[in-house]
């Protein structure tokens, strides 16, 4: 019998569809269990159904474009998909993993109609799965990292910016909005409003960006890492480089700065007068920064020093 249970289990099923297993954040758990007391169970356990079918159209999206999953974790406020590609994998597949989330909002609308249509089940209860479905699809399209809608912004940002620029362009934005809602939250409270779940969400949101402005330079740092792989592709499928044009003087940190993130990079070192000293690969300047860099040292050093 309990064979038979954790078959039909969600990470059972998730471990299945897409080879990663389900987490309950600890405080998920103590909210089923208070809608067992409450009464609200009927609701709890739909919003649930609502949230694992969103992350499991991110994690087949990501599955199938080759991705490797850690796990789907369920929080109070939603669920995330935890993957090992941050910035190391072309931004119209992120953008892609991004929206596939909240695309299946759209199916379990249009079901949840179609079965209140034809008179199946309560259509009291389709009423309310629609609702939830509007909710969660709406609000996860808030451009504020790391809900879809602040992914998708990213990688939009992305395509006109180096990406360390629009990693904190998207942070900060982030930060500010979520300064909004937990505002709009306490005028809410003042005003004699209980909004207890929207100020909840706002402090989750600004705590998270915080982190992610906190552990930006890491996030660049696997960003950097993964350019010789990337280097490898564009070559490889043959691309129109992206030129970059520095100083002699130019840090090799303010250089690496200026990568963007689906554009392979050719650098020219101006000398006195504009003359061009070198042209190297972007390879060469990460390597360096990563492997060989002494702090503040320029990229005249790079093709002096050989």
């Amino acid at each position: 019998m309990y064979r038979k249970l954790q078959a039909i289990s969600p990470s059972a099923l998730a471990q299945r569809l897409i080879g990663a297993p389900i987490r309950l954040h600890p405080l998920f758990v103590v909210l089923l269990v208070l809608s067992v007391v409450t009464g609200y169970f009927l609701e709890t356990a739909t919003l649930f159904v609502i949230v694992f079918i969103h992350e499991l159209g991110h994690a087949a999206a990501a599955r199938g474009l080759g991705w490797r999953i850690r796990h789907i974790r369920l929080l109070p406020f939603g669920g995330v998909a935890e993957v090992e590609e941050h910035g190391n994998v072309p931004a119209r597949e992120e953008l892609l993993v991004a929206l596939a989330g909240p695309l299946q909002h759209v199916w379990m609308i249009a079901f949840a109609w179609l079965m209140k249509q034809l008179g199946v089940a309560d259509p009291v209860w389709w009423e309310y799965f629609i609702k939830a479905n509007m909710a969660i699809g709406l609000f996860n399209l808030l451009p504020i990292m790391p809900l879809d809608g602040g992914r998708v912004l990213q990688c939009l940002v992305c395509y006109g910016t180096p990406y360390r620029r629009a990693m904190s362009i998207c942070t900060y934005a982030g930060l500010a909005l979520s300064a909004l809602l937990v505002a709009l939250a306490a005028l809410r409270i003042a005003a004699g409003d209980l909004q207890l779940n929207l100020l909840l969400v706002g402090l989750f949101l600004l705590s998270s960006n915080w982190m992610l402005l906190r552990n930006a330079p890491y996030q660049f740092l696997r960003f950097l890492m993964s350019r010789d792989a990337a280097a490898a592709r564009f070559i490889g499928r043959g691309t129109l480089a992206q030129p970059i044009v520095v100083s002699r003087q130019r840090r090799l940190a303010d250089i690496v700065k200026l990568l963007m993130r689906d554009k392979y990079h050719l650098i020219y070192v101006l000398g006195e007068g504009g003359t061009i000293q070198a042209v190297m690969p972007e390879q060469r300047i990460v390597e360096r920064y990563l492997r060989e860099r002494p702090p503040g040292s320029a990229v005249s050093e790079l093709f002096v020093l050989k």
